[in-house]
């Protein structure tokens, strides 16, 4: 018989109350980052929250990684690893790591995760993080469903992939762009995002193709119609991006895959939800409602067009439809949409310029904004700002419920009330039987089955009271529902303390590295990362980027990308019969020559050259 596979769904949380949100909203697990040494350096949370969170997830079985995913540097090693040991304390149920270098380290019995930062891109990349003994690898975002597959075909660790949010151009940890403009390193949670950017594209003879555009910025990624794709493929875990977005992103996008994936587990015999409770909500989740710039699957079906979004870097939001009428204070949009007052809504001007409107009044069609800004008929709306959606989310009431049933039973001197919930744990509360019999036995159990029916504000639904009890003994409402607060409250207590946790002590061993060669983009920063590189056969130990900029040759590689500036446009020589050209970005202050590796099938962006081409 095959065995069952737990699907996760796993979300950000850029706090613990945004945690709290996510499982509460459906996630099985979280990520979250310490105060140091994770990725989003600017949303960093003390071990008191983490703890809180963990305390909070562990009652539904749902689980609670951290952060690790930054590079560290050899004065910083004795600090992550006493914070490690102190994540391990608070009960924390895994950790997300980058630098190789921990792998080194003295380590309490917690699961390793490979981050995405390590680049997991390859079967033999995977194997090797599997080898030295990471529970999981987050996969790169660029992989198809057929490369997923490959991937999880070819090893047995555990698969995580991201299927919503916003996406790096560059392979994930594989940009040095933000440090060489500004010091600010992407490998250290600090990243000054230049892929955001607007740059001219321009030939080798200076030639303007692209006036001032995001050249380099992605749309989101949206891989909700994929989900049976990939369960299909080995993914076991779904990920979330938005570590700095807010709460209410957190709720509408959480819902929105947890909605899905409960469908696809009903359907599919072999697949269970990683975590307990069933959701119970009103909402009806929208991802385009949520912060986004558009989406796009990605390469989730192999190269396409219509990746990026050249005209803004911005969030557009969900699009209403089009403007059908333009008169002097108000202008009526072609949309099945309801409109509310003080929506945000924007549209791309004659000029291709992100343009925001702020509505006044809404009356069915018609707006009346508080400013025209040049509204043309035909101008596609979006609503990036969604007043009545951004209501319901503040004031609904979702909650997680686990299922419970709770017996009782007698004996001549003590009452039993055990309580027994979905995943068959069991807690027994003894009551010293100093009742007298009920003279209406059928009242006093009606009684007994509506008081201990009541669950309040606990995380419990009473499916089913059985009483046991031959003769009925008359309890005093209080007394009962006294009985039935502290009876769910030992319960909670049962559910932490027997959280499924799962301890793993690091054997260090000597895996081949798939290659021998490092160089700075192995992103080696303390000697505990050289240790672990020559331990296991590397030829050389390359300092990283961070630490060798000033000493490294010219032309660097400061970005590696899937996504390609000529396939984009349509020009791909390999692919669309475009014709071979060089070409440049440029912006206000640099050149940066852009490589094509056909054979690779990457566009590289270079180290910049004198601005000399006009």
């Amino acid at each position: 018989m095959a065995a069952i596979r737990e699907i996760e769904l796993l979300a950000p949380a850029k706090d613990a109350d945004s945690g709290i949100a996510a499982i509460t909203y459906g996630a099985d697990a979280v990520y979250i980052g310490p105060e140091k040494f994770g990725a989003r350096v600017a949303v960093g949370n003390s071990l008191s929250e983490i703890e809180r969170l963990v305390i909070f997830a562990h009652q539904y079985h749902a689980k609670v990684y951290a952060t690790i995913n930054t590079i560290i540097y050899d004065n910083e090693l004795e600090q992550a690893l006493l914070l490690i040991n102190d994540l391990y304390r608070v009960g924390v149920d895994a950790i997300i790591i980058q630098d190789l270098g921990i792998l080194e380290m003295d380590l309490p019995p917690i699961p390793i995760f490979a981050s995405t930062q390590t680049h997991n891109h390859s079967v033999e990349r995977v194997k090797f993080l599997q080898e030295v003994g990471m529970q999981r690898v987050i996969l790169a975002r660029e992989l198809s469903i057929n490369e997923i597959k490959e991937i999880s075909n070819s090893t047995s660790v555990d698969i995580e992939a991201f299927v919503h949010g916003a996406i790096c151009v560059s392979y994930s940890g594989q940009c040095y762009m933000s440090h060489y403009i500004t010091g600010r390193s992407a490998n250290r949670g600090e990243c000054a995002q230049p892929c955001r950017s607007a740059y001219d594209l321009i030939d080798e003879n200076g030639n303007i193709i692209i006036k001032e555009k995001h050249l380099l910025s992605p749309k989101d990624l949206n891989l909700s119609a994929h989900l049976s794709n990939l369960i299909d493929a080995g993914v076991t875990s779904f990920k979330i991006e938005g570590r700095l977005k807010d709460v209410e992103y957190v709720k509408n996008i959480t819902l929105h895959y947890r909605l899905l994936l409960d469908k696809l587990i009903a359907r599919e015999k072999g697949l269970k939800r990683a975590s307990a409770g069933t959701i119970t909500t009103q909402l009806a989740p929208n991802p385009s409602k949520s912060y986004n710039r558009g989406f796009t699957t990605h390469f989730m079906n192999g190269r396409q067009q219509g990746i990026a979004s050249f005209n803004t870097q911005k969030a557009i939001g969900q699009k209403l439809g089009i403007v059908s009428f333009v008169s002097d204070n108000w202008f009526s949009i072609d949309t099945q949409e309801p409109l509310s007052n003080n929506d945000g809504l924007c549209f791309f001007n004659q000029n291709d310029k992100l343009t925001g409107i702020k509505v006044n009044r809404a009356e069915g069609n018609r707006v009346y904004p508080l400013e025209m800004n040049s509204i043309y008929i035909g101008a596609e709306i979006y609503r990036n700002s969604d007043k009545a959606f951004s209501r319901n989310l503040s004031s609904d009431n979702t909650r997680r419920l686990i299922q419970c049933s709770i017996s009782v039973n007698r004996t001549a001197s003590q009452l039993f009330f055990v309580v027994t919930d979905e995943d068959g744990m069991a807690t027994q509360q003894i009551v010293a039987n100093t009742f007298d019999l009920a003279n209406n036995a059928t009242k006093a159990k009606e009684t007994l089955v509506t008081q201990l029916s009541k669950t309040g504000d606990t995380i419990y639904s009473i499916e089913r009271v059985d009483i046991a009890c031959p003769e009925i003994p008359f309890i005093p409402i209080s007394t009962l529902n006294a009985i039935r607060r502290e009876l769910l409250a030992n319960h909670t207590d049962t559910r932490i303390k027997n959280h499924p946790r799962k301890e793993v002590k690091l054997e260090q061993n000597t895996a081949p590295l798939p290659n021998k060669l490092t160089s700075y983009k192995d992103n080696i920063s303390n000697s505990l990362a050289e240790q672990f590189y020559a331990r296991h056969g590397a030829a050389n130990t390359s300092k990283a980027f961070e630490l060798s900029k000033s000493s490294l040759p010219n032309s660097l590689t400061l970005m590696t990308t899937r996504y390609c500036i000529k396939y984009e446009l349509g020009i791909c020589p390999t692919h669309q019969n475009g014709k071979p050209q060089t070409l440049f970005l440029r912006d206000n202050n640099a050149i940066y020559p852009l490589q094509f590796d056909c054979k690779q099938c990457v566009m590289l962006v270079k180290e910049p050259q004198p601005k000399n081409k006009e």
